[in-house]
């Protein structure tokens, strides 16, 4: 193994535990933006900012696009486009702790998803994660005999998410990780951008809305999917996983800490159980 290589490896897992942080961190900044901007307008005001920063940043990234990196880049930015504006539809209804909690159920649906996409087996330790994040689930989401609309939203977006994770570890591997970001992107800014155009583009409603674009764009959205392209090159797919599991861990810390919210007994017990549930099942599979 080369330095330069060993370099990367212990470096990946820091660089990804920050981008997972700053995702926790988003759940609480976008719940006001998106009260005051309408959830596509806001997408696509992030996306297409990301894009920009990126190729300004490196323009030269236009001439590595070929008809593989933008057929692949394509696909996994519609699972990305599809997870985000399901998540953000399902932040909007319910609180940033709870989104947290279940989008972190793409964990336990990756490999179902896997399963089913590259007939692979499920085994019986597989089921009993998905026995106790379902439970779990049912804990965070279900109240009477209803459940929640943002919560069922919230668990369709961790299936999107799921998705793009398998097509990512199938795919990033020697591909540039730069160009098929950016494809990624303006994939999610050209569906979030016909979608919200269509509806009456709205632009922030004032400073601290653009700041959170801002902050989301580069931070959450251009650096942080540059950094899991990059790190799904060099690492397993689930070493990747069982570090972006702590950005449920951060959103519950951040909502509680910096959005004034509270979770019942109840619902913390169902965090618990899906949090158990995906540790569990990333860990054995690392």
């Amino acid at each position: 193994m080369s330095s330069t290589h060993a370099l990367k490896l212990r470096l990946a897992p820091w660089a990804l535990l920050l981008i997972s942080a700053s995702w926790g961190l988003a759940f609480v900044v976008m719940k006001d933006a998106i009260e005051r901007q309408s959830v596509n307008s806001f997408l696509f005001s992030r996306f297409l900012m990301a894009v920009v920063a990126m190729v300004i940043f490196k323009p030269s990234v236009l001439k590595k696009f070929n008809r593989e990196i933008l057929r692949k880049g394509f696909i996994a930015g519609l699972f990305l486009a599809s997870g985000y504006i399901l998540q953000t539809l399902g932040l909007a209804l319910t609180g940033a702790a709870i989104t947290g909690f279940i989008t972190g159920l793409y964990i336990v649906a990756t490999p179902l998803l896997a399963a089913i996409i590259l007939k692979v087996q499920i085994p019986a330790f597989t089921w009993g994660c998905v026995a106790i994040a379902t439970v779990g689930l049912g804990l965070l989401s279900i109240t009477g005999w209803n459940v929640g609309l943002g919560e069922l939203l919230v668990f369709l977006c961790a299936i999107a998410f799921a998705a793009h994770i398998i097509a990512l570890s199938r795919w990033s591997n020697g591909l540039d990780a730069y160009a098929l970001t950016i494809v990624q992107l303006a994939t999610c800014t050209l569906l979030t951008g016909l979608i919200s155009f269509g509806q009456g583009y709205e632009v922030p409603a004032d400073l601290n809305g653009w700041l959170v674009v801002i902050y989301t764009a580069v931070i959450c959205t251009a650096i942080a999917f540059l950094v899991q392209t990059w790190a799904q090159a060099h690492i397993s797919a689930t070493k990747v996983a069982v570090i972006l599991t702590m950005e449920v861990v951060f959103a519950a810390i951040f909502a509680v800490i910096f959005g004034g919210e509270s979770l019942s007994l109840r619902a913390l017990l169902g965090g618990v159980l899906v949090v158990i549930a995906m540790f569990m099942i990333v860990l054995k599979e690392a």
